[in-house]
């Protein structure tokens, strides 16, 4: 698909929907070809968000702080 630059900044919302969707646009200034919007080469996996992966957390045992506590009264002796 080709679009002016004039028109391309009236769209450029929907143009790059449309490269997020697998389509080339090649931008053009007074009939030639200056630039081309294209998806990239492979699409990456995203992170899973910070906030499910701590409530993907299950904690058990006694809290850390007091694992620390004993075993430094531990050293002590």
């Amino acid at each position: 698909m080709e679009v002016n630059i004039k028109e391309a900044r009236g769209k450029f919302s929907a143009l790059i929907n449309q490269v997020e969707e697998g389509a080339e646009i090649i931008l053009t200034r007074r009939g030639r070809e200056v630039a081309r919007l294209v998806p990239p080469p492979h699409k990456t996996k995203r992170l899973p968000s910070l906030k499910e992966f701590r409530k993907s957390i299950k904690v058990s045992g006694k809290p850390l702080s007091e694992a620390v506590i004993e075993g430094r009264k531990e050293e002590r002796y």
